[in-house]
């Protein structure tokens, strides 16, 4: 069964009907789903460009809500495009942005003002004086008025023709946080914990964020004519799924939407997973049970009635949904067996492939012995955190282990511990101006400041001392470990280049060079601040180029999680258990990295630290192993193979 759209045309996203089909019926929202964001963002670029063209042949504006985010940015860059590339014009629009934070300056690179402009205002030809955006250095004391004017202005230009959404994770649009009314207006708000928590990367960190908004409200987003809200992501699939398929409440401010008559969201595969026609179709249509599917459904069943696989009965299965799977089995018994048998064969200690022993029902070839492996990670903790076991096992185990550092991850170090590290240098009477350079700077650094290239410098050097002790603790000897340095990091900012044919070229020498028979690689698509993904697509465009070379015939792609979630159960393809000393073992190499530790910048919304979230995600995955029906481990590292 397929869950997505090819490309559709606009009368297709917007006029098929919220739960017309029965794979649908629990959908109050109609939704299109894409294999990419970067598919759907075009498409709805495509859909405001005909907008603004049908206004501009009716003579008419064109008045345009707009939103800021990681959401929307392809959106503004295929619209930016088509102005410079097809003529675009942009000259009877009139934009009014969702939010603003409170207070923030215009100039401040965090505001949405500064946004706005970079992503699109100052690319295309919009008048100024048609730009609305929510001004966050309004006086305390003049911001209720300031709401009801701004909301009086999008009313006597008519009112919205088209509203750009995003979502949060607490399911709020614009600023809407949870609580907010139905008919609420622009006004001011406070944010929610979890949104300063998804906002604090880009801040540097949760206490830099601003604890208020000003935003549109509920009502005014309702009374655009039309309404296309975007989600991409496994982050944002709880939520979505919330959003489309429950109940009305101010608790998920997105539901609102239900009760709007021309709303369209638009998810990228990951965002739609918790779908009930996506997670478990079954449930909503007669499906094609192919492997995979199988598999999906008897853990899902396993886990539903926390019953082992070799438990479930006939019943279990007639009263899921499921009885086609079972009438195309013959019995539960066989069935139950022969799953059983395949997630068990997904159980190695020998990541490598283990040597002379029969590997037709293992995860790994065991032929070579002993093979050539990278390990790539996105930051300089990443594989540590991610892998540090199987690491650990692939180095014991006599394998020709390389571990490569895509970025340098010196954004991540804080301004205190450069300074710790730069006034040591200089209490060694070490002669340097550039440390005294270094300490001026970082001692004067202001908010918004950028730092220096030597700060940056001595930060990345910071995060390669801790690899390479982190590495030596495992065994591996330091000319197998790369420092990449991919170039699309190297902004001294949050905001990160695109990727580069050099980002791509760096990569796929290095594997050229090795010519590995397997490849690690970060296949963590939640990633909040978006680095994981691009050192991932950076690795996937170098295969791209090196498949034809015979080398590539023998090369394996595995790819695990980061910190942040894990690979599902009938997803996992290769699962190493962990020993508690090996366990303990993995947690001594994350504390290498001691920048990382007590305070890191890039928290999200979990207290906890790396080490302690990932021994505990590691523990989770070997328990529902364990539910399962098989054997009960301390913890597992969890794998699933890329063919590209």
């Amino acid at each position: 069964m397929s869950t997505q759209f090819s490309k559709p045309q606009h009368y297709r996203i917007r006029h098929q009907s919220a739960g017309q089909f029965e794979d649908t019926r629990f959908e109050k929202i109609h939704n299109a789903i894409f294999n990419n964001s970067l598919e759907a963002s075009i498409i709805v670029a495509q859909e405001i460009a005909e907008l603004i063209r049908s206004k501009q042949t009716q003579k008419k504006l064109c008045v345009l809500g707009l939103a800021t985010g990681s959401s929307p940015i392809k959106v503004y860059e295929e619209l930016v495009r088509m102005h410079k590339e097809d003529g675009l014009s942009f000259s009877n629009v009139i934009t009014f942005n969702l939010d603003e934070y409170f207070p923030m300056t215009k100039d401040d690179i965090q505001s949405y003002h500064y946004f706005m402009h970079a992503h699109l205002f100052n690319h295309v030809d919009v008048l100024p004086e048609n730009i609305n955006i929510p001004d966050g250095t309004v006086n305390s004391d003049d911001v209720y008025q300031y709401c009801i004017d701004y909301e009086m202005k999008i009313k006597a230009v008519g009112g919205l023709d088209f509203q750009l959404l995003g979502i949060g994770r607490t399911g709020h649009i614009g600023f809407n946080e949870p609580g907010s009314h139905y008919n609420s207006g622009t006004r001011s708000i406070t944010l929610d914990h979890v949104t300063r928590a998804d906002a604090a990367p880009s801040f540097l960190g949760i206490d830099n964020v601003p604890r208020r908004a000003i935003t549109m409200g509920i009502g005014t987003i309702r009374n655009a004519k039309r309404i296309v809200l975007m989600a991409w992501g496994i982050n944002k699939a709880e939520v979505i799924n919330e959003t489309i398929e429950g109940e009305i409440t101010s608790d998920i401010p997105a539901t609102y939407l239900q009760r709007h008559e021309n709303t369209t969201i638009i998810l990228d595969t990951e965002a739609s997973s918790e779908l009930t026609r996506v997670k478990t179709p079954w449930l909503v249509t007669s499906c094609i049970w192919k492997k995979d599917l199988k598999k999906r459904a008897i853990v899902w069943l396993s886990e539903k009635l926390h019953k082992s696989v070799l438990k479930l009965t006939d019943k279990d299965y007639n009263n899921n949904g499921m009885s086609s799977l079972l009438a195309e089995e013959g019995n539960s018994y066989d069935l139950n067996i022969k799953m059983f048998n395949s997630i068990q064969h997904t159980i190695t200690g020998w990541p490598g492939g283990k040597p002379n022993a029969d590997d037709s029902h293992r995860p790994e070839r065991a032929n070579p012995e002993k093979k050539r492996v990278i390990i790539f990670s996105p930051h300089p903790d990443d594989d540590v955190i991610s892998m540090g076991g199987t690491f650990d096992r692939l180095v014991e185990q006599g394998h020709e282990v390389h571990i490569a550092y895509q970025t340098s991850g010196n954004i991540a170090v804080s301004d205190e511990e450069a300074l710790k590290f730069a006034e040591v240098t200089k209490a060694l009477q070490i002669n340097s101006t550039k440390i005294d350079e270094i300490i001026s700077a970082l001692n004067s650094k202001k908010t918004n400041d950028i730092d220096t290239f030597e700060t940056r410098e001595l930060k990345g050097m910071i995060r390669r001392s801790e690899s390479v002790a982190a590495t030596r603790y495992l065994g591996l000897q330091d000319k197998n470990v790369h420092f990449l340095d991919l170039p699309f990091y190297e902004t001294g900012t949050v905001k990160k280049s695109n990727l580069s044919q050099l980002d791509i070229d760096i990569v796929a020498n290095l594997i050229d060079t090795i010519k590995p028979h397997q490849i690690y690689a970060a296949g963590d698509l939640a990633d909040p601040h978006g680095t994981h993904k691009v050192c991932l697509d950076a690795i996937f465009e170098a295969l791209k180029v090196l498949k034809p070379k015979k080398f590539m015939n023998d090369c394996w792609v595995w790819l695990y999680r980061g910190a942040w979630h894990e690979w599902e159960s009938h997803e996992i393809e290769m699962a190493v258990p962990m020993s508690p000393d090996q366990v303990l073992k993995k947690r001594h190499a994350i504390f290498f990295h001691q920048s990382q530790k007590d305070g890191v910048m890039f928290q999200g919304d979990d207290s906890r630290e790396f080490w302690v979230r990932v021994e505990d995600r590691n523990r989770l995955t070997a328990k529902k192993y364990n539910d399962l029906g098989l054997a009960d481990y301390a913890a597992i590292e969890a794998f699933k193979r890329y063919h590209f």
